[in-house]
Parts: structure tokens; sequence; C-alpha cells
């Protein structure tokens, strides 16, 4: 009689622990538009435009590198690699998703949302969506194994 493999438990992916992170994405989310808040009313008055995007995208990192850290080295649930990546994948869709909706609410065209995402003019927001895919997999998986 042949022997059976089990699957790699690193392949699993449990539908049920999404919920939580959506939820931590949603905490995420109104850091973020609080920071934006913040951004605009007291950053950018003081040092200007294109230091207060950066000073403020900074700031935003770190919160979310905080909030993973907190969550993933705390949590009770033990993530698969491919759960952890696709938390990290989730969050940064749900993130680009976000801004070119709130994009689209504010009538901004798409190609200025884009812009946002070039870092050869020197944006530097690229760093919060890749922040978010890369914060899982470090704190869920990195740092705990």
């Amino acid at each position: 009689m042949p022997s059976e493999t089990l699957p790699n438990a690193d392949a699993l992916v449990r539908p049920r622990v999404f919920l939580y992170p959506l939820g931590l994405w949603l905490l995420m989310a109104v850091v973020a538009v609080a920071n934006g808040v913040f951004r605009e009313t007291v950053i950018i008055p003081r040092i200007g435009d294109y230091p207060g995007h950066v000073v403020s995208t900074v700031i935003l990192v770190a919160a979310i590198l905080v909030i993973a850290f907190l969550y993933f080295t705390n949590t009770g649930i033990a993530y698969t690699r491919a759960e952890l990546l696709l938390v990290g994948l989730g969050w940064a869709v749900l993130t680009v998703g976000f801004e070119f909706l709130v994009g689209y609410l504010e009538d901004t065209p798409v190609s200025v949302t884009l812009g946002q995402y070039n870092v050869f003019a020197g944006q530097v927001w690229i760093l919060v969506p890749l922040t978010l895919f890369v914060s899982p997999l470090l704190f869920g998986w990195y740092l705990t194994s």
C-alpha cells in the first residue's frame, strides 16, 4: 500500500483566519485617514507640501509596522506562509483600491492617482502598499519562526 503524503502545511489556506487581518486593515485605514488629516493640517503648513508628504508617509509606514508587529507577534493564530502572503496581498490591494476609489469620488484623474506611485518623480507613497504587503510575512513568519 503506497504511503499518502500530506499536503505542505505552508501551502494550506484557511479562509476563517482572514477575519482578524481584515479588521486590522480597517484599523490601519482609520490610522491612515487620521495621518492624512494630520499631514494636511499640521505637517504641510509647517514644512511644505513635498516634505510633508514624505514625513507623513514615513509616519504611516511606522504605524503599519507597529500595528502588524503587535498583532502577528501576539496572535494565537498560527498562520501559514501562504496565508501571510495572502494577508499582505489583500492589505495592499485593499489600500490601492481605496486610494483609487477616493480619487474617483473626488473626481481626481486616474493619472494623478497613478502619479503618486511614480518613484522616478520622487514619490514615496509606494512604500505604504509595499509595507502592507511584506509586514505579515515579516512579523508572522520570519520573526516568529
